[in-house]
C-alpha cells in the first residue's frame, strides 16, 4: 500500500529522519550469510586484515580506534574496525579517476571462499532496496516517483557497503562511557542521502532527535530482525531546504560484541544539488 507507507515515511522524516524498514525482498538466510561472511573476515589474525588496509580509493579494512566522528567530545577514536566495499570499477575505466569509484580490495579466495561473491550479492541487493526506498521519499516530498531513478542521480549511484564489527568487553574490557568521552561510535550525522543499517540483536544505536537540546537527550533504537534501520543523512536534509531531517546518531556499548552493515547512498557526482521545487515557498525561501 504506497499510499500508507508515504504518510508513514513523511511523518518519520519530518519527525526523527529515521524508520524502520520490513518486507524488503533480501531473504534472512541471505543476511545471515553476509554476517557470517563478515564476521569471517573480522576474526582473521590482524595481519591477514593490514594487507587489505583502507586505500586512497577508501576501500579496504579500517583498524579499532582508526576513526573519530566526534573529536569535541570523544577521547580516543571509535572502539569498531570496518571494511568498505564501493561500486567496483576497473582501475582502467574512465570514471575510475573519480572520487569513490575504483576497483575494490578483495580478501584472497584461499583465505575467504565465496567472500567477494556475497559482498558484491548484498551491494546489489541493498542498492535495490535504497532505489525502492527513494522512490517512497519522492513521492513523500510531492515529487514524481521516479525522481531519483534518473541516471544523474540513483541510476548511477555512489554506494558503499560498509561492514562493520565492535570489540566486546571480553577482548578490551572496553565499555562505553559517553561522561568519559568513550564511544563505540561518537555522535555524528551522515553527510550523504540515505543510509540503510542492518545490526545485529545487540542495542547500540542511539539517536538525538533535538541536537540543540541542553543537555541532550538520547534514545535507543531497538534492532529489528531482518528490517533495515534507514536514516537520512544532511543532503538530503539540505535538499528538501529542512523540511526533513537528519539526525545525530551515536554508538554506545555495554560490552557485548556488536555487528552491523552500513549502506550509504548518495546520486552520482553529475547530480546538482539544489532546493527541491516542492519544498520552496515565498514564505519558506530556499536556505
Amino acid at each position: 500500500d504506497t499510499q500508507r507507507s508515504v504518510a508513514l515515511l513523511k511523518q518519520a522524516c519530518l519527525d526523527s529522519g529515521f524508520f524502520y524498514v520490513l518486507d524488503h525482498g533480501i531473504s534472512q538466510e541471505f543476511m545471515d550469510e553476509v554476517f557470517a561472511e563478515s564476521k569471517k573476515f573480522f576474526e582473521l589474525p590482524n595481519s591477514e586484515k593490514m594487507k587489505l588496509l583502507r586505500d586512497e580509493k577508501n576501500r579496504g579494512y579500517t583498524p579499532m580506534l582508526d576513526e573519530i566522528l566526534d573529536p569535541e567530545n570523544q577521547v580516543n577514536g571509535d572502539y569498531k574496525e570496518g571494511y568498505y566495499i564501493g561500486v567496483e570499477v576497473p582501475a582502467d575505466d574512465p570514471q575510475s579517476n573519480r572520487p569513490f569509484y575504483g576497483p575494490n580490495q578483495w580478501p584472497s579466495e584461499e583465505v575467504l571462499p565465496k567472500w567477494r561473491e556475497v559482498m558484491e550479492q548484498y551491494h546489489r541487493e541493498a542498492l535495490r532496496v535504497a532505489k525502492s526506498v527513494a522512490r517512497i521519499i519522492a513521492l513523500a516530498l510531492n515529487l514524481d516517483e521516479d525522481f531519483f531513478d534518473r541516471p544523474e542521480m540513483l541510476g548511477d549511484s555512489i554506494a558503499t557497503l560498509r561492514l562493520l564489527h565492535y570489540e566486546g568487553g571480553q577482548k578490551t574490557g572496553q565499555v562505553s562511557n559517553p561522561s568519559k568521552g568513550v564511544y563505540g561510535a561518537g555522535a555524528h550525522s551522515d553527510y550523504g542521502l540515505i543510509t540503510l543499517l542492518a545490526t545485529d540483536d545487540v542495542v547500540g544505536l542511539q539517536i538525538c532527535k533535538d541536537r540543540n537540546a541542553q543537555p541532550q537527550v538520547w534514545e535507543y533504537v531497538a534492532p529489528v530482525k531482518g528490517g533495515f534501520i534507514v536514516n537520512l543523512g544532511d543532503m538530503l536534509e539540505r535538499w528538501s531546504n529542512s523540511i526533513f531531517r537528519s539526525t545525530l546518531h551515536r554508538v554506545v556499548l555495554d560490552g557485548q560484541e556488536r555487528y552491523s552493515i552500513a549502506f550509504f547512498v548518495e546520486p552520482s557526482h553529475d547530480c546538482v544539488v539544489e532546493c527541491l521545487p516542492t519544498c520552496k515557498s515565498e514564505t519558506n525561501p530556499p536556505k
